[in-house]
């Protein structure tokens, strides 16, 4: 297959897409709201699973010896699907490689005599806000309890839930199916970053955070998605960069990332977006324009 650029939009409305540890939206040193890529490949991580695909890196739960939930280490992530981890640290690789997570995003996997790190072929950035306008808002919380490390307590407990008003996350991405060619020689020759390997992100890329509706989630969806299928030799930045977003009437401006390429090897443009709620700003007849949510095109 072919190396793709691109870029993934969320739009978040009275949501948390990305809290830090205070609860607060994620941000810069100078007050710039981003998300990380943690916080997007998480929800298409749990897409994936609902799709019945073999997921390492997700957190989950077990019974220790005292009946007590504790989270599961790395080693037990493995085991649930192929049991102790023992013999050849390429039978680890073969096992690894059968994880789509791990398939797409790479891994370090150091238990045991294992030492493996794979770096994944797809590759996302920080997806910084791009709308001018976005608002804290911080809601106070009435619990229905009193506060269980209170003895003394006589009054429910107060909590808060923190969401912006409206933010419009942007990611730059990149899909190197060549990521994988030191593998190749130790797993052979049939072995590759596939072309169900790229449908699968692309869907993920689509739909997986509309898809997941948590508290602090609902209300953040999939907006915008741009694949950039190139050829071998074109090399391209991050394309969040250069993508301009208009607050007020809510528009994507391609339109320096169509200068850029201008003269490549160019094999297919497709955006989708949300023509409800989205409007695109592009000159180029070779751009496909579809709906993000049922992959029709946009006449």
């Amino acid at each position: 297959m072919n190396r793709v650029y691109g870029i993934i939009g969320i739009k978040a409305t009275m949501a948390n897409w990305n809290a830090d540890f205070t609860g607060r939206p994620k941000s810069t040193g100078n007050g710039d709201i981003f998300g990380s890529d943690k916080a997007l490949k998480f929800p298409m991580k749990k897409l994936w699973e609902k799709d019945g695909e073999k997921i390492l890196y997700l957190k989950s739960f077990k019974e220790d010896k005292d009946k007590k939930l504790v989270p599961r280490k790395l080693e037990d992530s493995y085991m649930q699907h192929f049991g102790a981890i023992e013999g050849e640290s390429i039978k680890v690789l073969e096992n690894l490689f059968k994880f789509t997570d791990v398939k797409n995003f790479g891994v370090t996997f150091a238990v045991g005599n294992c030492n493996i790190s794979i770096t994944g072929a797809v590759q996302i950035g920080q997806g910084f806000n791009k709308f001018d306008n976005t608002n804290v808002e911080i809601q106070d919380i009435t619990v229905p309890f009193a506060n269980s490390n209170k003895d003394d307590a006589k009054q429910a407990s107060i909590g808060k839930k923190i969401t912006v008003d409206e933010a419009h996350y942007f990611y730059g991405f990149c899909v190197n199916p060549r990521a994988y060619e030191e593998h190749k020689k130790i797993l052979g020759e049939d072995f590759c970053y596939s072309e169900e390997d790229y449908d699968k992100f692309k869907k993920a890329a689509r739909v997986s955070a509309t898809y997941f509706n948590t508290n602090s989630k609902y209300g953040c969806e999939n907006e915008f998605s741009l694949f950039i299928e190139t050829g071998d030799d074109v090399y391209l930045p991050d394309l969040s960069n250069y993508l301009d977003f208009d607050s007020l009437s809510r528009s994507v401006n391609l339109e320096k990332i169509e200068k850029m390429l201008e003269g490549k090897d160019i094999k297919k443009v497709e955006i989708f977006y949300n023509p409800a709620l989205l409007k695109i700003v592009s000159k180029s007849d070779k751009f496909k324009k579809l709906d993000i949510y049922t992959g029709n095109e946009i006449q």
